[in-house]
Order: structure tokens, then sequence, then C-alpha cells
């Protein structure tokens, strides 16, 4: 048997990499807090889409009275000046002399006048109601804009 001669070298003298805990600790808390932020930075984006979508859907019902209360407004008008037709006619036919039926019918001009004013002030009423609710929506959005803009 022959005899390798050489060199040999120690354990001590070869380099290792050390590991060092409070480093490793350090990164596993910087990591962590990073997933912190983006967890936060989600849920606050989430949120904040929630919120749109609440007022928008707020928004639309509103959107909905607002339609309902002119048609409505709408409906009664017909129906008052359908009811006034009848009753008029119904008068009309219990007529006696042509001056009685002038003094009806200039009586039910009158009246038909009044109601129709009375009756478009207040759908006018209704109907600015119905486009201040529409625009509202429009008007925030386009503030909350320009918010932001200035705030960049």
């Amino acid at each position: 048997m022959s005899k390798i001669t050489g060199k040999t070298e120690t354990i001590e003298n070869v380099a290792s990499a050390a590991f060092d805990p409070s480093k490793a600790t350090e990164q596993v808390r910087s990591v962590a807090e990073q997933g912190v932020e983006k967890s936060k930075e989600a849920h606050s984006e989430l949120r904040s889409g929630a919120e749109t979508t609440q007022k928008a859907r707020e928004s639309t019902f509103e959107m909905v009275k607002t339609g309902n209360e002119v048609s409505l407004s709408a409906v009664a008008a017909l129906r008052a000046n359908a009811e006034a037709y009848f009753t008029h006619l119904e008068a009309l036919a219990g007529v006696k002399s042509l001056s009685e039926f002038v003094e009806l019918q200039t009586a039910f001009l009158r009246k038909q006048i009044e109601m129709s004013v009375e009756q478009t002030k207040n759908f006018q009423a209704a109907t600015m109601r119905a486009a201040e609710d529409v625009s509202k929506p429009i008007k925030d959005a386009f503030e909350k804009a320009l918010k932001e803009l200035k705030a960049a």
C-alpha cells in the first residue's frame, strides 16, 4: 500500500456561511410589515370601492323614487283634469238656457286655468327635484376628482 502525501486541512480553515439569527429576524419582520402594509392598502381600496358602490345604489334608488314622484304628479294632474271634465259634462247636461251654459263654461275655464297653473308648479317642482337628484352623483364625483387632482 502506498501513502498519499500532501497537505491536509482542518475544518477550522474552511469558510462556512454563518447564520445570524438577528438578521433573519429583521428580514422576517420586514417582510411581515410589507405584507401588513399591502393588506391595509388592499383593504382601503376594497372599502373605498364598496362605499362608492353603496353610494351609487343609493343614488339609483333616489332617482327611481324621484322618477316615481314625477310620474305620480303627472298621473294626479291627469286624474284631476278628467274628474273636472266629467263633473263639468254632468253640469252641462242639466243646462236649461244659453246664459246658464255660458256661465258654467266660463267658470269651468277659469277653474281649469287656475288648476293648470297649480299643476304646472307642482310638476315643475317635482322635475327640478328629479334633475337635482340625477345630477348630484355626477356633481359629487366631479368634485371628488377635483379634490384628488388638487391633492396630487
